[in-house]
């Protein structure tokens, strides 16, 4: 039997074609609220295919009581070579372990016509990482989180570059059409196809390519770095959950931007948190695109979304100021009655959001937490320490009268040193 965890975009299709190529398989969804170590108990083969490192490892973590001595897991995420190793310590040496990111969007995901960049040894699932396409095996375990990174690292900022040029090409006269028929006889012809008209539907998040952008950072990756930070432009300006093409549009500038931004009112969230994030999109500049801003808010589509008065964080140069995190879910509900129920929802969204911008707990600079009973303080603690481990950053402890929704326990907000790009 085969356990995939995650049915997102991606998600959905692969697991339907496992079932059409007759494999018996197991879906899970946090939405679900099934555990996910009942999901995994009679499972051999174990797919993982999340938003992020953080959200693996928190999967994986709450799996490892049903996984079986001799299954193998399958990461499939794009989380990179390191956040790989680290599932490899986390689980037991009796569970094998496969990084398998692939190439291709939902279109390819439902055709079968992934590339599937394997790492490590595919023997007990090679036949079944082919029902996703083509299957490439790079080498040993990490090979394919590492290939994964490198391809995007080329890929998103071209497409960044070329939104560049459309935009440079409007401001100067010069028609879309004819630039893109000209591109079209180029090595850039295929990419520039794309851009053309941006896609309505989203094959690839504009917030994904950002932090799969992040995750390939190095000091002398200039371009994918200048490349982040226009797509961290456009998730402020609400584009994160929109199709990578859609920055585009974003830096055709104010005209071409104003019906960019998703439609619906965002969840419920903190009701008197402190007015951290913009009210409003950045303000459009020039007509090649909009003006470069100090301060960046920060949203991931990976967790709870916020009510529109605050940002989650914002990120100032290499500082991230992170808005009080509670335990809240995307319908605006309290998460868990416990103090220790409330304090790991709260570090796994904070995890979110460090990880969103290649951060750890370690780059932590300052905490703040506020309790509303300080006789749940060591239950608190207990949590914390599984996060906040070594010498811990200042922190500031503070007993309040009551917090933004009734039932809330706990609420944090911290200032983190990001790693420098």
């Amino acid at each position: 039997m085969i356990a995939f965890l995650g049915q997102g975009r991606m998600g959905v299709p692969m697991a339907r074609r496992l079932m059409e190529a007759g494999h018996k398989v197991t879906t899970w969804r946090r939405a679900d609220g099934v555990p996910v170590a009942a999901a995994v108990e009679q499972a051999e083969l174990v797919i993982t295919m999340l938003s992020d490192a953080a959200a693996v490892r928190e999967v994986l973590t709450a799996a490892l009581p049903g996984l079986r001595p001799g299954a193998t897991v399958v990461e499939m995420s794009t989380i990179g070579p390191e956040a790989v190793r680290e599932l490899r310590e986390l689980l037991p040496p009796a569970v094998g372990l496969v990084d398998a990111p692939v190439l291709g969007s939902v279109g390819p995901a439902a055709e079968g016509t992934l590339t599937v960049l394997a790492g490590g040894d595919v023997s007990g699932c090679r036949e079944v990482l082919s029902v996703f396409g083509q299957v490439r095996e790079l080498g040993p375990l990490g090979s394919g989180a590492a290939m994964k990174l490198a391809v995007m690292s080329a890929l998103v900022p071209a497409q960044v570059l070329l939104a560049e040029t459309f935009a440079y090409a409007g401001a100067h006269g010069v028609d879309r059409d004819a630039l893109a028929d000209v591109l079209a006889a180029t090595p850039l012809g295929a990419l520039a196809e794309r851009l053309r008209t941006p896609a309505q539907e989203t094959r690839y998040a504009l917030a994904h390519a950002a932090k799969d952008l992040g995750l390939a950072a190095w000091p002398e990756a200039t371009l994918a770095t200048a490349a982040r930070a226009r797509l961290q432009e456009a998730q402020a300006a609400g584009l994160g959950g929109h199709d990578l093409t859609a920055i585009a549009t974003h830096l055709a500038g104010p005209a071409g931007g104003a019906a960019a931004g998703p439609a619906g009112a965002p969840a419920a969230g903190p009701a008197e948190a402190p007015a951290s994030g913009p009210a409003g999109a950045p303000a459009g500049g020039h007509a090649a695109g909009p003006a470069r801003r100090r301060t960046v808010p920060i949203n991931p589509p990976t967790v709870p979304r916020t009510n529109g008065a605050y940002s989650h964080a914002v990120r100032v140069g290499d500082m991230l100021y992170v808005s009080g995190q509670a335990a809240f879910d995307e319908r605006g509900q309290v998460v868990g009655e416990t103090m220790a129920e409330q304090a790991e929802h709260v570090f796994q969204v904070i995890t979110r959001i460090l990880a969103d911008q290649g951060a750890r707990w370690e780059d932590v600079a300052f905490i703040r937490s506020y309790l509303t009973d300080l006789s749940d303080l060591p239950a608190y603690r207990d949590v914390r320490s599984r996060y906040i481990t070594g010498t811990p950053p200042a922190s500031t402890t503070v007993e309040v009268s009551k917090l933004f929704l009734p039932g809330l326990r706990l609420e944090v907000d911290l200032i983190v040193a990001l790693p420098h790009r």
